[in-house]
């Protein structure tokens, strides 16, 4: 099977490749196992040393491997260019606070030592989407190198100049023995690495099929895993809400990475007191925004990352307007090659139509109008996905009532839902399970290992 990376603004294949051998993943697994021998012995301060080196690798050369991205999957040039430096940025907080985190914690009981020790597992396999071809790698690496595993990505098929990319920066940066490396392998050969006893554990940001596979083979062999998958998440207005303020933050929020992401806003729920107003704005912002080459530094929308996102999003727009949802911008093609999709706004959807509670992945952003915040509430609960949420009101109470009402792993109050190395970032329902980031992602892949030295039961007598 070839791997290819073809740029989605054109159509054109830049480079392919052929997916690895059985041998030649016997190799990398058994380089991981001698590689992981090392890292574990390393202390936190060696480690810290290597992964702040990477990042500055990726500060230095931020600019390559921005294009590197763009050209990939199509992400407007300074998005991509951001989302390098964020990965810098993650690497730096890791070597900062991986001891911290992993510290072992001292327990007050009538043992004469009582404590809890964090452990690495060993080899843990990556299996990441092409949405944020360096950021979902670099948030699960940065900890997981850092608490002494070692990591085996299998990227996105479409990304596989990425995938080699941040190999090489660890290489780079002195992890030199096989502590990060990138498997070049089809979705057929991912089963048979998590069959393979040498892999300790696995975690996948993808769809939702994807995580139940990988999520069933893990747990078939009784393995940990974490799981990101998709969302639907609900952006809800209420009257006392700054609109223009909510209005600038809304457009960003369904058309960051060309709406191609797990936590961009979907549904939008809007009191009817402000929905027209809100409604207005918004659909004219959409309507603005310049679609175009994603390497010119002036466009706003690239295009979608392949040409069944494009199906599938056009797809789910016609249905929709077929079932009764009203058409207020965009449902269309742009150009005559690449995968780009006009910024589009749905209303009046009804509850067969699939933009009432599916994923739409790509710049479609879905309106719905309630009359108070309870029914806000139901509604932004009213879908199998639940990994953010951003409410806006200038009423602290009523914005309680969304913080603990709202089944989501996030709820951002006035702000745009955004994942960030601080924080523990993850959902609920079919989103997924297990966090990421914070001290709580760099805790999943280690072993938490109760450690209690009894008091000793002879007396030393003259």
């Amino acid at each position: 099977m070839s791997i290819a990376s073809v740029n989605p603004a054109t159509g054109e294949t830049i480079a392919s490749f052929e997916a690895l051998t059985v041998a030649d993943i016997e190799l990398k697994l058994q380089r991981a196992i001698d590689a992981f021998e090392i890292n574990r012995k390393r202390s936190f301060e060696e480690r810290a040393v290597l992964i702040h080196r990477a990042a500055e690798i990726l500060e230095q050369r931020a600019d390559e491997f921005g294009r590197t991205i763009t050209i990939e999957m199509g992400k407007p040039i300074q998005a991509s260019i951001a989302e390098v430096k964020k990965c810098a940025m993650v690497c730096r907080f890791y070597a900062e606070h991986a001891e911290d985190f992993l510290t072992p914690e001292w327990i007050d009981t009538d043992a004469e030592e009582s404590y809890v020790r964090f452990d690495p597992l060993g080899p843990v396999l990556a299996v990441m989407p092409w949405n944020f071809p360096f950021w979902q790698v670099f948030r699960f690496a940065a900890p997981a190198l850092m608490a002494g595993n070692v990591g085996l990505l299998k990227h996105a098929s479409n990304v596989p100049q990425s995938a080699l990319a941040i190999e090489d920066i660890f290489r780079e940066a002195g992890f030199d023995q096989g502590e990060f490396q990138t498997l070049l392998i089809s979705a057929k050969q991912v089963n048979a690495l998590l069959e393979d006893e040498r892999v300790k554990a696995a975690t996948l940001t993808g769809s939702e099929p994807a995580g139940a596979s990988v999520a069933a083979a893990a747990a078939n062999k009784i393995k940990k895993s974490v799981l990101e998958l998709g969302g639907s998440d609900p952006f809800i207005v209420l009257p006392s809400a700054d609109i223009d303020a909510a209005v600038a933050t809304a457009v960003k929020a369904r058309t960051v990475n060309n709406g191609q992401s797990c936590i961009a806003a979907k549904r939008f729920i809007l009191h009817e007191r402000i929905a027209d107003a809100f409604e207005e704005k918004f659909v004219a912002a959409l309507a603005a925004l310049t679609v175009g080459d994603p390497l010119d530094e002036a466009t706003q929308i690239g295009p979608l990352a392949t040409p069944q996102i494009l199906e599938d999003l056009e797809k789910q727009v016609n249905e929709s307007v077929a079932a009764g949802a009203k058409l207020l911008t965009g449902g269309r093609r742009v150009g005559d090659r690449g995968n780009f999709y006009a910024p589009t706004a749905l209303s009046n959807i009804p509850e067969n139509a699939p933009a009432y509670a599916e994923e739409t992945f790509g710049p479609v952003a879905s309106l719905f109008r309630v009359s108070d915040a309870a029914e806000a509430l139901r509604l932004a609960n009213a879908t199998s996905f639940g990994l953010g949420s951003s409410v806006w009101t200038a009423d602290r109470n009523e914005a309680e009532i969304f913080i603990e009402g709202i089944e989501a792993g996030q709820v951002f109050v006035n702000a745009m839902v955004a994942s960030d190395p601080r924080m523990p970032f993850g959902g609920v329902k079919r989103s997924g399970f297990g966090r990421e980031l914070g001290v709580y992602g760099i805790r999943e892949f280690v072993n938490i290992k109760t450690v209690w030295v009894g008091k000793s039961s002879s007396a030393k007598t003259e």
